[in-house]
This record gives structure tokens, sequence and C-alpha cells, in this order.
């Protein structure tokens, strides 16, 4: 089966199942509905990066027949380093997908200790659980190769979509640097849904930034408000 073809399917995979997972953790911790991440649709690619990876692992070692505690805690590992190099690429551009801040010994609000727990936690269940499952859904996947026509429909999306959100999120970062302050992008798509609310309009739960007022306009309140804290 051709590489990029199963990269790109299990990138799928990890990219869907963790936005609906983010998808639901927000709805428990906000109590709103709120679309996770930079895209806007239902993805997430650090998740399919993620999910790449450890099955990269489970093989790798299944292969060479080692301990499954060193499959593991690599595997927590791994997902560690790629949080933390999302993580500063979005600092880099004054933009905070996420935020550790609060967290003892976090980095930068990026990875903390906790968090490298659950991702390893997140391993072993995938180790025992989950691998199985994916390495059927890759084999039913290599006797199907028609699928890939999906596949390549999820790509062009992507791509579209990764143009669109890049465009915004200059926007953004361009507001953040004039003002000299971080904005958090979690943070910006709660006010401007909480605003929406206030002022009873529709809100667009894919398209959060694309509402009755402008960006600018938006994000001027958000500079306003961490001003007044």
């Amino acid at each position: 089966m051709n590489l990029f073809l199963v990269f790109i399917f299990i990138f799928f995979i990890g990219s869907t199942l963790g936005w609906v997972i983010e998808l639901i953790y927000r709805r428990i911790a906000h109590k709103k509905w709120v679309n996770p991440g930079f895209l806007v649709g239902p993805y997430l690619p650090i998740y399919g990066f993620g999910l790449v990876a450890v099955t990269y692992i489970h093989l790798l070692f299944y292969g060479l027949n080692l301990p499954p505690v060193l499959a593991i805690l690599l595997m927590g590992v791994t997902m560690t380093i790629i949080e933390l190099v999302g993580g500063l690429i979005s600092l880099y551009n004054n933009v905070r997908l996420w935020d550790y801040s609060d967290r003892w010994l976090n980095y930068k609000g990026i990875i903390c200790p906790l968090f490298s727990v659950v991702w390893t936690i997140v391993g072993a269940i995938y180790y025992y659980f989950l691998a199985s499952p994916v390495l059927y859904m890759l084999n039913w996947f290599s006797k199907n190769l028609s699928f890939s026509f999906v596949l390549g429909l999820f790509t062009g999306v992507l791509i579209i979509d990764f143009i669109y959100s890049t465009n915004l999120y200059i926007k953004i970062n361009k507001f953040a640097k004039e003002n000299e302050i971080l904005i958090k992008y979690e943070k910006l798509k709660m006010q401007i849904k909480e605003a929406q609310e206030q002022a009873k309009e529709k809100y667009s739960f894919l398209t959060p930034f694309r509402q009755t007022k402008s960006l600018r306009d938006y994000i001027m309140e958000y500079i306003e408000n961490n001003k007044r804290k």
C-alpha cells in the first residue's frame, strides 16, 4: 500500500476523532459548544500527526518485540513534543491556541507535566485497546483503495481550510503585534459567542470569526476586556 495514502488515512482518522474529543471536552469545561482548534472544519491536525506517530511507534516496537512500557513512554514523549512544536509556532505569532499557564511546572503555557502524563495514559489506552482497531482499519483500507477518493476530498478541503484559516490567523496576529498583546484563540472565540448570545444574534459554529461585527471590532473588544483585567 502506498505509504502516503496510509499516512493520510491515519491522519484523517486521528484529526477527526481528536476534533470530536476536544469538542466534547469544551462542552463539559465551558458549558458551551465551541469549535475547537485553528481550522474551521471538523478536524484537528495535531491529533492526526499524533495518531500517525503512535501508530508508527506501536508497529516499530511490536516488530522488535520490545517491552510495551517503553513504547507507551515514547508515545507520551512524542505527543508532548508535537504539542510543544505546535505551541511554539503559535506563540511566535503572538497567538495562543491553548493555555496551560495555570498548570504546575508549565513551559510557556504550552506543555506541562500533567498533560505529559495524560498523553502517556492516552498512549497506554492506544497500545492496549486502540492499536488493533486502527490496524484493522488499515487492513480494510488496503482492500478498499477506492476510499482514496474520500481521502482526496478530505485533503482538498483541508488545504482550502488551511489557506482560509491562515489568512484569519495573519490578521489576528497583526492586531496582536500592533497592540503588543498575546491573543488566546479559544478565549476570543468564546467572547464572540457570548457577545452573539447576548445580542440574540445568529452565531456560526464553524466560522466564529465571521459574525455581524468585523473581526477588528471583536479583537478590539477583546483587547479592551483584557486591559480592564
